[in-house]
């Protein structure tokens, strides 16, 4: 599939602008040129076009707030500078696989102030003498190449960092924490419901006795009042 086609597909009936990331890895550039994408992209922060046959940079449109572009495995040697122009706020750059060769083919990519991370794995220019050392200096805004930095530091996992952030691995600790609470409120309330049963039973038995002593009293009391007629009787009689 050509690559404006395949763009075309991937805007899904929404306009350019609102598109934030958009892959068209492995559709065809008939000419080694980008095509498809053009400056209503505004939105845009991460392009990928891995594998599409692009030799030359130099129909990429204007996209200001463009931050990862993934170009690895195409057939690129240079034109590199277009990169500073249309994207100034590249903060990563994979340029892997392609061919690239001399320092000097990457030079251009020096006014990317703000360019953090970038690759050139499998490009001929890193069997140069000293070739991390040299790109380094001639880079100095490049914190990561190829993966790490001056030190062979691994760089940190952007979505593993994105993880972090979301809170998402904290989230699991706090509702188990949350549904703990709940079953030791259910526990203590059962046990409070429990004990006020268990007091209104007392408090029940109680006025039954209570009503059977006053029964009991009653009862006795009449006992006793018969008696005493039954004895004021004997001595009418006597």
């Amino acid at each position: 599939m050509d690559m404006k086609k395949r763009i075309t597909l991937e805007l899904r009936n929404r306009s350019p602008a609102e598109i934030a990331e958009l892959v068209v890895d492995n559709s065809r550039s008939a000419d080694g040129e980008v095509e498809g994408l053009t400056d209503a992209f505004t939105e845009l922060e991460f392009l990928s076009m891995v594998n599409v046959g692009l030799s030359s940079l130099a129909k990429l449109p204007s996209l200001p707030k463009l931050r990862k572009l993934e170009l690895s495995d195409n057939n690129l040697s240079g034109s590199l500078e277009t990169l500073s122009e249309k994207c100034p706020n590249l903060t990563y750059l994979n340029l892997s696989g392609n061919k690239i060769k001399e320092l000097s083919n990457v030079e251009a990519l020096q006014n990317l102030k703000s360019l953090q991370s970038l690759d050139l794995f499998n490009c001929e220019i890193t069997s140069l003498e000293d070739y991390r050392e040299s790109v380094f200096e001639l880079l100095p805004q490049v914190t990561y190449l190829d993966g790490f930095d001056q030190e062979d530091n691994e760089a940190p996992d952007s979505e593993a960092d994105d993880e972090d952030e979301d809170g998402e691995d904290g989230a699991g600790p706090t509702g188990d924490y949350d549904d703990e609470e709940d079953e030791d409120e259910d526990e203590d309330g059962s046990e409070g419901g429990e004990d006020d049963d268990e007091d209104e039973d007392d408090y029940a038995e109680e006025e039954e006795e209570d009503e059977q002593a006053g029964v009991q009293g009653q009862k006795r009391k009449r006992d006793v009042e018969d008696e005493g007629e039954d004895d004021d009787d004997d001595d009418e009689d006597d």
